[in-house]
């Protein structure tokens, strides 16, 4: 089983990735930017001054720094791995930035890297919707990276070369497009929609298989669930401003078309970008990112099979995606079952 990170500079045990109280923590460490703003921030695993890999994770929707991204205290100590976690705009404790843009996050996470004197270069995970501001990094500070995963991405359906065939009818575009309206041109009219007493409530949403796999759902079991989700939650005017300039970051309009890069890594021999993606994902299709790694071949894309979008709470599933990362390390190449949630399958796509 993975363990939670346990240092010694650790306060608490985080909770799950996305699946926490907000705001999770009070009387933060914070840092301030160029701007003016503060970030809020975490380190776990073993001293920065005493490590060998320096990564930092970037958190989802309505998720914060104490989100749970369980490596085992073994492989942290074996390779030597320093983790910062930061609560994004607006999260937690972190001040909220309503220009917030896909160049913004990345910039926020130099920023943030340069404050804390992590050097010259360091590794970025992407969790969900913390996968646009780790695409934001590979086109805005590619030479700040030595590598980057990719966890379930979050997939904007109109990034021009995405083919259209593939989402023409999925309902997930539909439903973002509207929301993405509203958002942008009504949002008082979002904010009284989403705190209606009559819309399903979140623990109904949690139980959804229109959007949770049996693993997932097995996950969400054991949880606190998304409670910055909760209408009691979203009647805050900033937790509501927080999540919808999240969203209209994630899902707009960006600068750059990501199925057009080109490898930001072109003097390795190895990749360094990888995507994980689960099988069953009913968040992402995996249709979709199946077409991006084939429009991008200079990535690495795993495929764990039987996995919904909460793949990081299965067990030593991110021992995996810490080791593939840092030292190159391949899954095993074929799928079994998940019995209690132990990945012991794991299938990799060249």
């Amino acid at each position: 089983m993975g363990m939670v990170f346990n240092t010694p500079q650790q306060v608490s045990s985080p909770q799950n990735t996305e699946l926490e109280d907000y705001p999770p923590v009070k009387n933060s460490l914070r840092v301030k930017l160029s701007d003016g703003r503060y970030l809020a921030y975490a380190e776990r695993g073993v001293p920065l001054h005493k490590s060998k890999y320096r990564i930092i994770i970037v958190h989802g929707f309505g998720s914060s720094k104490e989100m749970n991204f369980p490596v085992s205290q073994e492989l942290i100590e074996e390779l030597g791995i320093y983790f910062l976690l930061f609560d994004r705009a607006g999260y937690g404790d972190s001040d909220l930035n309503m220009k917030r843009s896909v160049e913004s996050e990345a910039l926020d996470i130099q920023q943030l890297a340069d404050k804390l004197e992590l050097g010259s270069n360091f590794y970025v995970i992407g969790v969900s919707m913390g996968s646009y501001p780790t695409w934001g990094c590979l086109r805005y500070i590619p030479h700040r990276l030595a590598g980057v995963a990719l966890v379930v991405p979050i997939v904007n359906y109109w990034w021009p070369s995405l083919p259209k065939s593939l989402t023409k009818l999925d309902f997930r575009k539909k439903l973002i497009y509207w929301t993405l309206q509203i958002a942008s041109h009504a949002p008082s009219l979002l904010h009284w929609w989403v705190t209606k007493k009559c819309l399903p409530s979140n623990s109904v949403v949690e139980r959804d298989p229109t959007f949770f796999n049996e693993h997932d759902m097995e996950v969400l079991k054991n949880s606190k669930g998304f409670p910055m989700l909760t209408r009691e939650r979203l009647r805050h005017k900033e937790v509501f401003h927080t999540l919808r300039t999240d969203f209209m970051a994630c899902f707009g309009k960006w600068d750059f078309d990501p199925l057009e890069m080109v490898d930001p890594f072109p003097e390795e021999d190895e990749r360094k970008v990888h995507i994980w993606q689960g099988n069953e994902d009913k968040v992402v299709p995996v249709d979709l990112q199946r077409c991006i790694s084939q429009k991008l071949p200079w990535i690495r894309y795993h495929e764990i099979p039987q996995g919904g979008h909460l793949i990081v709470h299965y067990d030593g599933v991110c021992d995996t995606i810490v080791k593939a990362l840092l030292i190159g390390e391949e899954p095993h190449a074929h799928a079994e079952d998940i019995p209690d949630l132990a990945v012991n399958g794991l299938l990799t796509v060249p």
